[in-house]
């Protein structure tokens, strides 16, 4: 895939908090979105490319929002005194999954993309996050510490057949579906620091792609499913990277002495 194809957009707090942007995939045409003096951020984008689910802490606590693509019509979905946050699109645009601690801890749930028809998905004492659409619209992968620490789950859409795809005394995190559904990457600290792994969905076939003394972090696929981006501090601070699928050809997209994180390369 060409580093001039599509988009990615990714947090920053490069202008004192964290607030949203988006570039070319190359690192070009850097565009701010989001403009408060709170944090904005976990953003992802809708199926079309056309909008972007974000959360916001600027009603005093982590809501989600939507916009469009260029950060004009910022629309509340939630709206509750608990934390909302990680929204992620249905691959038919008709439901948002997120996760929430309005119960007394994080469950995930799912909402009609107008906010509309929020409903509990997980039910467990500890925490349930970062659910990830699969691109065929029947699974949600999602991290879960239900034992002991975060492993990587999938669940059918109204949150049954739950299951374990990963099983290390250590944290894996943050599932993202490949394009065509065969694989999830996902990240690590198996070997003492978190690096960016890929599997089978299956949860078989568990490759490290990256490997460095510090963090690689939040990996998100290309429309075309040849590359990921993904955040790194192994520069000093926080900044936006891609590489292939298969850990080469890594480049770096950003360099601030502010941190630039948590990326999602648009699906158009």
């Amino acid at each position: 895939m060409p580093l001039n194809v599509g988009r990615i957009a990714f947090e920053s707090n490069r202008d004192g908090n964290y607030e949203i942007y988006v570039m070319n995939a190359d690192g070009s045409a850097l565009t701010r979105l989001t403009y408060n003096s709170v944090d904005d951020g976990d953003m992802a984008w809708s199926p079309d490319g056309k909008r972007l689910a974000f959360a916001s802490k600027r009603n005093g606590n982590w809501n989600i929002y939507v916009m469009n693509s260029d950060g004009t019509e910022q629309v509340p979905l939630t709206d509750s005194l608990a934390n909302n946050s990680f929204p992620t699109w249905s691959p038919d645009s008709r439901y948002i999954t997120f996760y929430s601690d309005r119960d007394g801890n994080e469950e995930i749930y799912v909402m009609n993309a107008d906010g509309s028809g929020q409903a509990r998905l997980t039910n467990n004492s500890v925490t349930d996050a970062f659910p990830a659409w699969s691109p065929d619209g029947t699974r949600i992968a999602f991290a879960s510490k239900r034992d002991g620490v975060w492993n990587i789950y999938t669940m059918g859409t109204d949150g049954s057949q739950q299951v374990r795809l990963t099983n290390t005394p250590v944290d894996d995190i943050l599932p993202a579906w490949s394009p065509d559904g065969m694989y999830i990457a996902f990240t690590s600290d198996r070997d003492g620091d978190y690096e960016i792994y890929a599997m089978n969905a299956t949860g078989s076939e568990q490759t490290r792609l990256t490997d460095n003394l510090v963090k690689d972090w939040a990996p998100s696929w290309s429309s075309d499913g040849t590359r990921l981006t993904f955040h790194s501090d192994r520069d000093g601070n926080e900044e936006i990277y891609v590489m292939d699928v298969d850990g080469s050809n890594k480049i770096r997209l950003t360099t601030n002495l502010a941190n630039d994180n948590f990326p999602v390369w648009s699906p158009k």
